[in-house]
Parts: C-alpha cells; structure tokens; sequence
C-alpha cells in the first residue's frame, strides 16, 4: 500500500472524506477506487459511491486479492442498505455471507462482523425478527471490535428487543450502545441512539374504547387513550386481556398469538365484535365494514355467515362467537375483558407510511419487499398517499424513489412488518 493510499485511509478513519479525496480523486486503481467510493458514501452521494465500489470490486482479482474485493463487497452492501435497495445482488444474504468468510479466513475479524450487522440491520428491515434474531446471537463481541461497531451491535439488538416488546432489554442495550457512541465520538451513531431512546417514550398505540352497542360505527380516533411501548408491552403480557391488536392485525392473550394479517375479511369482522363488545353487532353493519357494500342482498348475508364459521374456527382456543337476535357478539373464554389496540395513524397504508417514516429513500421494489406484497399494491397506495400530499417521489423510472416526513409524536415500531411471535 503506498503512501497516498495510507493518508487517504487514515483521513476516512477520521471522518475527513473530503481529505480523503484529494489525495486520490485522480487516481483509478482499485484501492483508489474504493477509497473514493466509501468517501462518496460518507457524503451521502450513495449512486456514485456505489458505482466506484463495484468498479472496484470488479478490479480486484477473485483469487490473488479476495480479501480486499470481499472488502469492497461488504462497503457495497452497506450503501445499498442506506439507499434502501434491499433486493439487489451487492446486498444479498449469500453475497454478504461469503465475504464475511472470506474476510474470516484472513483475521479480518472487524469487516467480517460489519458483514453480519449489515446483514441483521437488513433482515430486520424486512421484518425477519426471528433470522435477524438467529444471526445477532451469533456475533462474537468479545475481542478487537471498536466502540462504534459495539455501538452498531447493540442497536440492532435493541431494535430486535423493542420490536419483540422486550422493553427492559432493549433500554439496558440502548443504556449501552449510548454509552459507546458518545466514546466512539461519532455524532451520526449517537443520534441514531438517542432516536431510539425517545422512541420508547413516545405513544405507540391507542387503546380505543370499547362501543358497546348494537350497529354503532367503530371510530378509533374517539376518546383513544394513547400508550407507550411499556404499556403495551404490559397489556399484551396481561392473561386476563383479550387483545385485538390493530397494528400487527391479530389477536392476542398472553403467550397466544393468532396473526390475522392475510385474512382481511375475518379481521374486519373480529375488529368490529372487539369494538362492540360486551354488546352484539347488527349483521348489516357487519355486512357493510367487512364487505364494502352499502346494499346487502341475501348473497351477503349468506357470505356472513360462512366467514363467521371460519372466525370461530379460528378464535375457538380464545373466545366464542354467538349469534344474537339482531346479529353476533365476541364472548371472550375464561371471563376475560377485551381491549382493542388501535394504530397511532389511521389508514389502510399504516405500515406503509411507517417504513417511509425512517427518512430514506425507498424504491419501490424495497417497500414490496419489506411489505410481503405485490409491487402493484405498493404503487396503488403510494399513489394515493401521494395524491394526499403524504408521500413524495423523485427521480423517474428505475431510479425513482418515495420519500416522507417523520411522523413526529409517536413512535412507528408496532406498525413496522413482522407479526408478533409468542413471548
């Protein structure tokens, strides 16, 4: 390595990309080439810092240099991650996985672990918690890491713990990686961190009140008392709760979790019964909030009554649904109360918006992904967030991308993708 590749190294080391440029802007061998794009990225340009990385990697031999491609590879990886590009081949899980054997296999201990992070950073945008969970286990923080990566590890241990609803975990891991960040002086880490803490203060649901009355409407704005993750977290724990969980779509009774999240008729059904119990609800309100229609006939009336065999198939271990005069009524087992958790935001795109709310720059295909649905449904919905003036695009074609702003008062974790799993 000569001298100039060395200075340039050393000034990214120190956050100076700019330094780190002049002293090989010039230059196109391929250590110079990664030197630039990992400068690029630490400005933000990720388009031409990932550009230089794949020229570079490609420069670099498969056999005599592997261990600075599988460099190259993983620093690909990592601004594919912040361009959101979750589903391109640089940032794929074998990809990774075979560079952080390479990387292994020469003592490379440090880039072999920010191969790993990445990739759980990845799974857990994507709502993988239980991969995300089984590669985090495997890291080996003991040795030789520095306090940022530490910092890094931590985080992403945290998010998984705060999205699982482990509240006590995920403060002690936060505690932690502050701690560190502010060691590692990296201003960027340390307010990614502190994000994190004041999201855990922040409403994530509402608790809706219950309506109580035959027909009423189910309005979950009204009189909702909003709850943090603790509070959340508490009443989910609680046996003597009946919990329809509108953010994850389920519902939920202690260790029991029944996702609903690809049954969207049943849902629906389940959703108004919670809402009106301990009361009944008329079969025409039923009718018209599950299937969309303002003037049953006898069609609909006979669909009701199959999809209430089906929801009482599927909530027997929880509750029972019983038919009244006017219509049906929940009626949770062992004298259990119910409570309806609703969404801090309204909308069928919640967990949409929630995914965008992270300040990056999506394509479509990401949300796609991360949605586990159709990139058709996706642009459907950010066509109409964008004609409420929520979302906004730039670039045109492939290079579009849908950005949004915060969603300021309440934390966005419950609406992220991933159900619930059993505690």
């Amino acid at each position: 390595m000569d001298a100039l590749i060395s200075a340039a190294a050393r000034a990214l080391a120190a956050g100076d990309a700019l330094g780190a440029l002049k002293r090989v802007a010039l230059r196109d061998d391929p250590a110079a080439l990664a030197l630039r794009g990992i400068a690029m990225a630490q400005l933000g340009e990720h388009v031409r810092a990932r550009h230089l990385l794949q020229r570079a990697a490609r420069r670099f031999g498969a056999e005599h240099e592997s261990l600075a491609r599988a460099r190259c590879i993983v620093a690909e990886a990592e601004v594919a991650l912040a361009m959101r590009d979750l589903g391109s081949s640089g940032a794929s899980p074998r990809a990774l996985t075979a560079a952080a054997s390479t990387l292994a296999a020469h003592d490379d201990h440090a880039n072999a672990l920010q191969a790993k992070l990445i990739a759980a950073r990845r799974l857990l945008l994507l709502g993988r918690l239980g991969e995300a969970s089984a590669l985090l286990s495997t890291l080996d923080l003991r040795q030789g890491i520095s306090p940022a990566m530490a910092a890094v590890a931590d985080l992403s241990a945290a998010e998984l713990a705060l999205r699982s609803l482990r509240i006590d975990e995920a403060q002690a891991l936060l505690a932690r990686a502050r701690a560190l960040a502010l060691r590692a002086d990296v201003p960027a880490l340390v307010a990614e961190v502190n994000e994190a803490l004041e999201a855990m203060r922040r409403p994530a649901a509402r608790r809706a009140p219950a309506v109580g009355a035959s027909g009423l409407g189910v309005d979950e704005a009204a009189d909702a008392r909003p709850l943090e993750l603790r509070e959340v977290a508490a009443l989910m724990a609680d046996p003597t709760q009946l919990v329809l969980d509108a953010c994850r779509r389920g519902l939920r009774c202690g260790t029991t979790w029944l996702p609903l999240a690809r049954r969207p008729v049943p849902f629906a059904l389940l959703r108004a019964l919670a809402h009106a119990w301990p009361g009944d609800v008329a079969r025409e309100f039923l009718i018209a909030d599950a299937f969309r229609t303002r003037n049953p006939d006898e069609t609909h009336r006979a669909r009701l009554r199959v999809e209430m065999g089906r929801l009482r198939a599927l909530v027997k271990p929880l509750a029972r649904i019983e038919a009244t005069a006017s219509g049906f009524a929940l009626q949770p087992l062992e004298g259990r109360s119910v409570v309806v958790l609703a969404p801090p935001i309204d909308g069928e795109q919640a967990a949409l918006q929630a995914l965008l709310s992270d300040g990056a720059a999506w394509s479509t295909s990401a949300l796609a992904l991360a949605l586990d649905a159709s990139q058709r449904t996706v642009q459907r919905a950010l066509a109409e967030l964008e004609a409420q003036g929520r979302v906004r695009s730039v670039g045109r074609a492939r290079a579009q991308r849908w950005l949004a702003p915060p969603l300021a008062g309440f934390t966005t974790i419950l609406l992220l993708p991933a159900a619930l799993q059993p505690a």
